[in-house]
């Protein structure tokens, strides 16, 4: 199957390759911003087209989980950006760098966009952000409370969403990412949704898997399946990931909630993310840097970078 991509009505474009699926937005800056979004998109799509068989290539390194005080065994670009993004947890519990490929892979193509001409970009790649912001310029970003909700329909056509956020240039924000276990990859967690801002979209895809897995509770009416036995290439290998959470008792998701919320402060307080929003059944617990971030806020029609 070869890569494939439209432009969408509304000027942006969507690239699909197998289970990568990227909706790209750009606004143009100056005299010469149109030609400058059109060399970007051009240059986007040239750098899109090898990139699932460059991953593929890897693929026996890619699903080995990260090793503490290793180096980097991989190759490719993408690949190694992968592996840095999940190394800080490599001493604390079993990561792949596919804990961080949604992300990579957005942020290799937003570099495409980063230049002269281009007042903004986005690169989408199934809700996992990476952004490219001029001077003086700002965005907002749509927040998406259940994955479960979550189809690549809507990312072309236009989100449902349950609150927004604002990010501007002045701040160490360029990455957006959301996991949870009704999500496109498995978690160990029971969250419905984490979503995570950092100073790139690899290093918030490898958070959000992390948070979105401390959001837990031993309770015995959680199904949990070996990742293995649910498809067959997955590099979590046997590990037990959720597959049906039941509708808990309130201080049970608070307890869950909590168990997130300490382990996205401590990813804080290691300089690895700039602030996140867990959600769980109806629930919510925010951690937010008042001195740089705009609080959450929940307005009808947010401008939602999908």
């Amino acid at each position: 199957m070869s890569a494939t991509r439209h432009r969408l009505p509304d000027g942006r474009w969507h690239f699909q390759h197998g289970p990568m699926d990227i909706v790209i937005g750009a606004d143009p800056w100056g005299p010469e911003g149109e030609a400058a979004v059109a060399l970007a998109h051009e240059q986007a799509w040239t750098r899109f087209e090898p990139l699932l068989a460059e991953l593929m290539a890897e693929w026996p390194v890619l699903r080995l989980p990260v090793q503490a005080g290793e180096r980097c065994p991989l190759q490719s670009g993408v690949a190694r950006r992968m592996w840095r993004a999940c190394a800080p947890w490599a001493d604390q519990t079993y990561i792949t760098p596919m804990a961080a490929v949604a992300g990579s892979v957005a942020q290799e193509l937003l570099a495409c966009y980063v230049r002269a001409g281009v007042a903004r970009a986005w690169v989408n790649n199934g809700g996992d952000i990476a952004l490219h912001l001029a001077p003086d310029q700002s965005v907002r970003v749509g927040l998406y409370a259940d994955l479960a909700r979550l189809q690549v329909q809507e990312l072309m056509q236009g989100l449902n969403l349950d609150g927004a956020f604002e990010v501007t240039h002045a701040m160490p924000v360029r990455g957006v990412a959301t996991s949870g276990w009704r999500g496109r990859s498995f978690s160990l967690g029971i969250a419905d949704s984490v979503t995570v801002l950092a100073a790139t979209a690899a290093q918030a895809d490898a958070a959000a898997s992390i948070i979105a897995n401390a959001v837990n509770v031993a309770h015995q009416g959680i199904v949990r399946q070996p990742a293995n036995s649910l498809r067959d290439m997955t590099d979590l290998g046997d590990l037990q990931v959720t597959v049906d959470v039941p509708s808990l008792p309130v201080e049970w998701v608070q307890r869950a909630l909590h168990a997130g919320w300490q382990r996205a402060r401590e990813c804080q307080a290691q300089g690895l993310i700039a602030a996140a929003a867990l959600v769980c059944q109806g629930q919510s617990r925010l951690l937010t840097m008042a001195a740089t971030l705009a609080p959450l806020s929940f307005e009808e029609n947010p401008l939602a970078l999908a």
